[in-house]
């Protein structure tokens, strides 16, 4: 199926996407949205028109009561927005058809659902490794409990932000291996995480769980996600309840979800779990768990030269999204619409595919050289980090980048 509206063919925005948005309007207003090539269209505006009729929730300026709707309802909005936009529609020449839509650069983009919640995992098995590798016994990378369970922190949603949000570097309490007391001050060692993010339905609040072979129904779509880290800050404060402030001051979301049902042509087999096999609850077939989800990272540099300095992929991943939902909601956890789950950085078994500052440049010690001639060991005031991603299988379905300009930090004073 196509669409009258002209889509590139390096877009991220397929007719096959139709991804979930929220944007500021003309009139000032949030709308809801979805987007097709370069055009964005309101659902608010669609449904002033006559359609969407059953979808009153997507009047309002968050997708959290959709969402609450389930799987029925997002399957019918996707299709009669298909329908109503496909090659040889009525639609194309109807007289109320331009004031619902609008250049996607005429309407910046806004956070699209409100987080209640907010959890990290730590799902990749190379990236676990690289930093074992580093900071702890080389022959013994992985802690016991990894290969058993998903391990994961509770974040903080109040500063997830939409992409192209500035990020403020962060003050904090660092002491290197050698300094005698800790010292206080911006964070030396400013760092991304190449993630990829899912928007949950709520699960049951009775004090039972999603299985995990239910868990995908949950899933309201994928974004891109980077979990700004200060790694300074991070190895004093860590021991031993895990990242605090070296975690919460920043993370950025691409704007728009790709949604569950665009991805299902690009399932893949996930790593085998057989040494050791999982407990049942997370036991699930690995034939298609994962998703072929090609995965970048550039660095511009305040003179607006961008360097590609990674390419990673979401099938890396140990812990499939499935067996993180089921995971997190066994002992009883509740899981409400709209509450964010991250699957922590994601990195393959090259160099080149480390999805993290840290591994990229081991900690300090490989520097590496971008465009302009200048290295980074991590992040430097005036750098943007972006992510961006598009499915290698079926059509090409894509999240659009998720960025953030790193500014100096605050100065402190008592």
């Amino acid at each position: 199926m196509s669409s009258f509206i002209p889509v590139p063919d390096d877009s991220d925005f397929s007719f096959s996407n139709l991804p979930w948005g929220a944007v500021r309007w003309h009139d000032g207003a949030v709308h809801l949205a979805t987007r097709i090539g370069d055009t964005v269209i309101s659902l608010n505006m669609l449904r002033r028109a006559g359609f969407l009729a059953d979808h009153s929730s997507l009047d309002d300026r968050v997708f959290n009561a959709f969402i609450e709707c389930g799987p029925g309802a997002w399957l019918a909005v996707r299709t009669e927005l298909q329908t109503l936009y496909r090659t040889g529609s009525d639609w194309e020449h109807h007289g109320a058809r331009s004031a619902c839509e609008a250049p996607a650069d005429r309407v910046p983009p806004v956070l699209p659902v409100r987080i209640g919640d907010y959890t990290d995992f730590y799902a990749s098995r190379q990236h676990a490794t690289n930093v074992g590798m580093m900071f702890r016994d080389p022959e013994n990378a992985l802690l016991p409990n990894w290969l058993h369970i998903p391990v994961g922190y509770h974040g903080r949603a109040s500063t997830v932000n939409v992409s192209g949000t500035e990020v403020v570097r962060p003050n904090g309490q660092r002491k290197g291996p050698n300094d005698p007391l800790p010292v206080f001050g911006p964070s030396t060692k400013l760092d991304f995480e190449l993630e990829v993010g899912m928007i949950l339905r709520g699960g049951p609040s009775d004090g039972s769980w999603i299985p995990v072979d239910q868990a995908e129904e949950h899933i309201f779509g994928l974004v891109l996600f980077n979990d700004w880290s200060a790694r300074d800050i991070q190895q004093w404060e860590y021991v031993p309840l895990g990242p605090f402030l070296a975690k919460n001051f920043a993370s950025t979301m691409s704007p728009w979800i790709v949604p569950y049902a665009a991805l299902s042509e690009s399932r893949c087999a996930g790593a085998e779990q057989a040494e050791p096999k999982p407990l049942p609850y997370l036991e699930q077939d690995r034939s298609a768990s994962h998703w072929d989800i090609a995965l970048e990272v550039s660095i511009a540099a305040e003179d607006g030269s961008e360097t590609r300095i990674s390419r990673s992929n979401a099938k890396y991943l140990y812990w499939s999204f499935a067996q993180q939902i089921a995971h997190h909601s066994i002992n009883g956890c509740v899981i409400r619409s709209g509450d964010l789950m991250a699957s922590g950085t994601i990195s393959g078994n090259e160099p080149g595919s480390f999805g993290s500052m840290l591994e990229l440049a081991w900690n300090g010690t490989r520097p590496i050289t971008l465009s302009d001639g200048s290295q980074r060991s991590f992040i430097e005031d005036g750098d943007t980090v972006i992510l961006r991603g598009h499915t290698e299988r079926g059509p090409r379905i894509g999240f659009g980048p998720c960025s953030a300009r790193v500014l100096p930090a605050k100065p402190w004073q008592k």
